[in-house]
């Protein structure tokens, strides 16, 4: 199974640039899972009869959301969080508004694993959101993985706002300070990877540089590949055995993210 992940930063956009056709033809995933995008499925005009569509779309129209495409049929969908998390982490609705009214996770069972995709809030530029990332979010999404682990293995991806360490960006000295590499984002993956969870990339490629999946639009920085690697996919230890491979394809255009995958067994 070929599965993908991608902020499309807006799915219509990418779909008026024949982007997305484009990648689905030539990259044929089993399931893909879709960050920002922007949307409710009654605003896009696409035709893939062959995938089932899961949207989870913000309540705020054209803002956040994410999407799952499977060509297998899951068991269950989960939308958002469950209650006893909302309940449990109050600061999840900030200045900015409730982060689980934002359609940023989705979630769908298989016979054998839980697919969830994730769109991390992001600190914002005068950290005015880090507080609720680290304090709540973080370890909000965190224990949600560590629930449905207990029922089945776990294989979660999407656009984390974070790159973990000096390895996942090209200007770490530059950015110590900077929303999206801040030691407290930051200590949220560590949390992640104490937990048991891999980072499949650096499972295969541990000291591999150069290795982006976001570009900033200013100053020409993706043709000279000055980026970060914000964009995941983590899994289970137990799905380590069954991994074959984990990829990142900056030949895909369309947004200012590409795709990265994982194939498994």
């Amino acid at each position: 199974m070929k599965l993908y992940s991608w902020n499309v930063n807006g799915i219509r956009a990418v779909i008026n640039k024949g982007a997305f056709q484009q990648f689905i033809k030539e990259h044929n995933p089993d399931i893909l899972c879709l960050q920002e995008t922007k949307a409710s499925q009654d605003q896009v005009e696409i035709d893939l009869p062959e995938y089932i569509e899961i949207w989870n779309s913000a309540k705020k129209r054209g803002y956040s959301g994410t999407a799952i495409f499977t060509k297998h049929k899951p068991l269950s969908i989960i939308l958002d969080f469950p209650e006893e998390i909302v309940k449990k982490y109050p600061e999840l609705d900030d200045g900015y508004g409730h982060t689980d009214q934002e359609g940023r996770v989705t979630v769908a069972e298989f016979d054998d694993f839980f697919i969830a995709t994730s769109y991390t809030p992001n600190s914002k530029r005068d950290l005015s959101r880090l507080g609720l990332r680290h304090k709540s979010w973080d370890p909000a999404f965190l224990e949600y993985m560590q629930m449905l682990q207990k029922k089945k293995p776990v294989l979660f991806c999407g656009d984390l706002n974070v790159a973990h360490t000096e390895i996942d960006l090209a200007r770490p000295k530059d950015n110590q300070k900077n929303a999206g590499f801040t030691p407290e984002e930051r200590e949220g993956i560590d949390e992640i990877i104490a937990a048991g969870f891999v980072d499949t990339f650096r499972h295969f490629y541990p000291d591999k540089t150069d290795q982006y999946t976001w570009w900033t639009a200013w100053g020409g920085a993706r043709a000279r590949n000055v980026g970060w690697r914000i964009d995941y996919w983590l899994c289970s230890k137990s799905l380590i055995p069954r991994l074959k491979d984990a990829k990142i394809h900056p030949d895909v255009m369309g947004s200012d993210h590409c795709p990265v995958s994982i194939e498994i067994e």
